[in-house]
């Protein structure tokens, strides 16, 4: 989906891991950026997690679909004012298809999941947020997880599946760049030590980071 004349390919992170860079042009980077807006809002919106020893992520976060809360899923969100979860939009799962299909093309490891998406997780991040090494694991489904990046830059650290130390590659995410990971890298351990706060595009009107990732319950 990338708008420009000669696009960075695709590139193998590890094995079942793949950069898109560029992915989303700058239509659909519009278009998934109104989108967040609206979901932002309550209910449902944007909310502080809290974690079960008490501290609290720096990233604000919502979901759709099934409500993500340390560390389970429910349809309303347990955790903050108790509504209902937004519904999951089939346009978002459609690119995460398309997505995966394109990943799949440089790693035969990857392929569609046989259900369909139901989940996304958005994060905000401000220029003070990160987020830690950690692996999406309370999924019941091995399908692989995508990954859009709107906004700020951020170095995203992904490591492997045996513990949050090295090794580790460290890859620049930035606005319309997709990542896909699935096969024998679905559990590795993976964060944002650091955004790059004010190098985002200026067309795009966003200041800091949304991250938006889509997975299968």
């Amino acid at each position: 989906m990338s708008e420009e004349l000669f696009p960075t390919p695709p590139r193998p992170v590890s094995p079942g891991a793949v950069h898109l860079p560029g992915w989303l042009d700058h239509q659909a980077q519009r278009e998934l950026l109104t989108a967040c807006r609206t979901w932002a809002r309550p209910p449902a919106g944007l909310r502080t997690v809290a974690m079960p020893r008490g501290g609290r992520m720096s990233v604000r976060q919502l979901s759709l679909g099934w409500h993500w809360f340390p560390y389970g899923y429910a349809r309303h969100v347990v955790d903050g004012d108790q509504s209902p979860v937004k519904p999951f939009p089939d346009w978002l799962g459609a690119w995460a298809r398309e997505a995966v299909t394109e990943a799949a093309t440089r790693d035969d490891r990857l392929a569609p999941p046989e259900r369909d998406f139901d989940i996304a997780l958005v994060n905000f991040y401000d220029e003070r947020a990160r987020m830690g090494m950690h692996r999406d694991s309370d999924e019941d489904s091995p399908a692989p997880v995508v990954s859009f990046s709107l906004g700020d830059p951020c170095v995203f650290r992904f490591g492997n599946t045996r513990s949050r130390n090295r090794p580790w590659q460290d890859v620049v995410l930035r606005s319309g760049d997709a990542f896909v990971f699935g096969g024998p890298a679905r559990l590795a351990y993976h964060g944002v030590p650091r955004t790059l706060p004010g190098t985002g595009p200026e067309w795009l009107g966003l200041t800091g980071r949304l991250n938006v990732t889509v997975r299968v319950r």
